[in-house]
């Protein structure tokens, strides 16, 4: 008979969930480690590396939670730049997109193009994670995971923009107002919310 103290409370599902977050984290990792040696600016390989240290510190936390249970379970939130401006719109001279003939033409466009995927689909399983996990210490700690995939995203994805790499198409005055004005408050539920 298994004593108290050895025994693990936590549902398969969520071992399955927690396997598969850790394994995209080791990927995320690994890719991050490819990819120095091909960047060339250096604000972008700053990033790189601020962001490669802070993936595997989250990794190590994750890890560590989930092997002594209850002892930890708190993330740090990235520290990244959100303080940018995007560029809106899309300029008519921009370089055509082809992959690449061999891993010799890896540009730093591709490098972000790929840092700024890896954090997408890592916020997606985190969050998908949060979603089938029950234990809250775990749940918090995807839920933590997700935003700060997210937030490294952004500050990939302001480096793109005022790069360049990636431009932000907007709709002419006319159709953004109609759609934005196509939604309303529920008056119902504001009359409500001004009576109380």
């Amino acid at each position: 008979m298994q004593s108290q103290m050895n025994q693990v409370n936590i549902g398969a599902h969520e071992i399955m969930e927690c396997h598969e977050v850790l394994s995209c984290m080791i990927n995320g990792i690994n890719q991050f480690q490819l990819l120095q040696p091909y960047c060339q600016d250096q604000n972008l390989r700053n990033i790189l590396q601020n962001q490669l240290s802070f993936m595997t510190n989250e990794y190590n936390s994750f890890v560590n939670t989930l092997q002594q249970k209850g002892t930890s379970g708190q993330l740090q939130s990235v520290g990244t730049n959100r303080n940018t401006t995007p560029m809106y719109g899309i300029k008519m001279n921009g370089v055509p997109e082809a992959p690449n003939a061999s891993i010799n033409q890896l540009s730093d466009r591709d490098i972000a193009a790929l840092m700024l995927g890896t954090h997408k689909s890592g916020a997606v399983m985190k969050m998908h994670a949060s979603l089938e996990i029950t234990d809250s210490q775990m749940r918090e700690m995807m839920l933590q995971g997700a935003k700060n995939c997210a937030d490294q995203a952004f500050e990939t994805w302001s480096y793109m923009n005022q790069k360049g790499y990636y431009q932000v198409p907007t709709f002419d005055q006319t159709t953004t107002r109609a759609m934005i004005n196509s939604y309303q408050p529920n008056a119902l539920y504001s009359n409500q919310q001004q009576s109380n």
